[in-house]
């Protein structure tokens, strides 16, 4: 009986023993490479929550129907994923797509147009607690079921969330910044290790997280940080920094909202307009903090493209300002008096609006000139053309005959008016010569020199007329000397460019023009019957009554035809099909006289 007790336990410890001699598989994941192939690849690249949300759900349905966790057809039956559910990683997959699908749905509400209302609100934060349940739950089980480095992104992507969704809720600034830093040192950690491609990736997600991190210290009061500082860090890109970038809008239209109720009027070449409604204040604050990233000191130093953007919210700024206006006009009834004032502000916006619109297209004239000479590089960047930068200048030259007439409308003109409309006849004369500068260009490049001759000569004289004009104004005031020394000394440079243009296109013409008898003869000997290649439009003998040149045109590139050799075939009459209408009306004589008759036997007699 003992001898059987002994055999007994030693099978129980053997058995323990080879239980734990075997070695759990661990799954890994690369969380932040996984998440953000799938969010550039799937809409977060433009900002498009909606589309990333509906990939996230097409994702998890098929997760579901391949590993065959479905919650039942009929009636719902939801199961649960726990340690003992994880058999493959597809199943983690499951609950970080989850999580994903809360997060992005709770990011589409924050990007409404007019924001989300309190309900909506209500919901986000709804939508960010569903996004902090799923991915701690995710965190749960990479601990348990991932290996290390798995274990630490979960962790880090777990503690994102919970300080998203504190951010969000504008309370419990301390906590957020608690879980912003513990993602932030995970994330630094990563990026030591593993390929270039992860390392990179870390490094982009910790610069992410960085504006998060402050913001939290600016609002606990332990940072010195500006609201021009908290600006310059909204500059950032990244999905990661959206939602940071909807609470930094949030405080800046509440400083708007503050600082509107300071301001009463608009300011406008002298004129003073006032501003009776909340929301046209802050739409002219709104453009007016703007303008001051495109003329400010720091100005030089900020991208062409990053300023478009700057002059597309403050074109949408203000439209917003005269749109209130213009309601307030209706609503304005008989009282003249607000009428005019109303008026007069909607004037004085609108000026402003075409003076920003002729800088923005005179940006557009920058970036197009450096792309001028520019020869394609690898990256198949498009090059400038000249017929490009004459529409350009006719848009310029709308824009100045707008404005021009938009100012001088009116009864009681003030002196800074007048100015103003002077400038921008000057400035429209400036644009004509550069847009017949480029317009010779292109009819250079045509090859048509005689065209492209008198073009930089007039070019010539518009800007020589400018100058005259500029320096005559000049005479009087040392402070508009400063205002165009820039325009005046592009127009000396564009003067000597139309002569030195003029005198090469003049030579070019002469060149030709002696070549021409030699050009022609050679282009006459290519001239054959019918020739080989390609199919011609029209052959000689079939342009003889056209006054087109078949040899001496640079643009014609196939050697002229005389005709289609052989001859292709060709219809002619034939002769007339006779009818013979009197056959019919003809008696003719009987021949039965003349036909051999039959002879027949005495039976056949018997059967007539």
């Amino acid at each position: 009986m003992a001898k059987n007790n002994e055999a007994s336990a030693m099978e129980i410890d053997d058995s323990k023993s080879n239980n734990s001699d075997q070695i759990i598989p661990k799954f890994s994941i690369s969380v932040l490479q996984l998440l953000k192939s799938a969010q550039m690849q799937h809409g977060l690249r433009h900002g498009d929550y909606t589309r990333y949300r509906r990939y996230c759900t097409a994702r998890l349905r098929r997760l579901y129907k391949s590993l065959k966790f479905t919650h039942g057809r009929g009636k719902y039956t939801r199961k649960t994923i726990t340690e003992s559910t994880v058999t493959e990683v597809r199943f983690l997959h499951l609950v970080l797509y989850t999580a994903e699908r809360a997060w992005s749905h709770a990011m589409e509400k924050r990007q409404l147009p007019d924001g989300p209302n309190a309900r909506q609100h209500i919901y986000l934060i709804g939508r960010l607690r569903k996004a902090v349940k799923w991915a701690t739950l995710f965190s749960n089980l990479c601990a348990i079921k991932g290996d290390s480095r798995t274990s630490l992104e979960a962790e880090a992507y777990a503690s994102y969330m919970k300080g998203n969704l504190l951010f969000e809720q504008d309370q419990n600034w301390d906590t957020a910044l608690k879980n912003f830093r513990s993602a932030r040192a995970v994330y630094e950690e990563l990026g030591k290790y593993g390929d270039l491609e992860n390392q990179v990736l870390c490094r982009e997600r910790v610069e992410e997280l960085e504006p998060s991190i402050r913001y939290c210290l600016h609002k606990i009061g332990t940072s010195n940080l500006q609201t021009s500082g908290l600006l310059q860090i909204g500059e950032m890109e990244g999905p990661a920094l959206d939602l940071f970038k909807a609470k930094l809008e949030a405080v800046m239209a509440e400083e708007r909202s503050q600082q509107a109720a300071s301001m009463t009027e608009f300011h406008w070449l002298g004129n003073r307009f006032p501003i009776s409604n909340a929301k046209t204040r802050v739409a002219i604050l709104k453009a007016q903090d703007l303008e001051k990233d495109l003329s400010g000191p720091a100005s030089d130093s900020v991208p062409a493209e990053k300023k478009l953007v700057i002059f597309d919210k403050n074109f949408t700024a203000y439209h917003e300002a005269r749109s209130c206006i213009r309601s307030d006009l209706v609503g304005a009834g008989n009282a003249e008096n607000v009428k005019d004032d109303l008026y007069g502000l909607d004037k004085a916006v609108g000026a402003v609006l075409g003076q920003r619109t002729i800088e923005r297209n005179q940006l557009l004239v920058t970036i197009a000139k450096s792309k001028l000479t520019k020869r394609r590089d690898d990256k198949n960047e498009k090059v400038t053309k000249p017929e490009e930068l004459v529409r350009l200048y006719d848009l310029l030259l709308q824009n100045t005959a707008d404005l021009s007439d938009l100012v001088s409308s009116g009864r009681d003109k003030k002196p800074e008016e007048v100015t103003l409309a002077e400038e921008l006849e000057l400035k429209s004369l400036a644009f004509r010569s550069e847009r017949c500068f480029y317009l010779a260009r292109s009819y250079s490049l045509a090859g048509k020199r005689t065209e492209a001759y008198a073009l930089y000569c007039r070019a010539r004289s518009l800007a020589e007329d400018a100058l005259q004009k500029y320096q005559h104004l000049n005479m009087y005031d040392q402070v508009i000397l400063q205002k165009f020394l820039k325009i005046i000394k592009e127009l000396k440079t564009l003067s000597n460019e139309c002569r030195s243009n003029s005198c090469i296109e003049h030579a070019m013409g002469i060149m030709e023009e002696e070549k021409a008898p030699e050009n022609l003869s050679n282009k006459i000997s290519t001239i054959s019957l019918s020739g080989t290649g390609k199919k011609v439009e029209k052959y000689l003998l079939e342009k003889l009554d056209e006054y087109e040149s078949a040899v001496g045109d640079a643009n014609v590139k196939v050697a002229p035809r005389i005709e289609a050799f052989p001859p292709a075939f060709q219809l002619i009459p034939r002769n007339p099909i006779v009818i013979d209408l009197a056959y019919n009306y003809i008696d003719f004589p009987s021949l039965e006289n003349r036909m051999k008759k039959d002879r027949k036997g005495f039976i056949s007699r018997l059967w007539r």
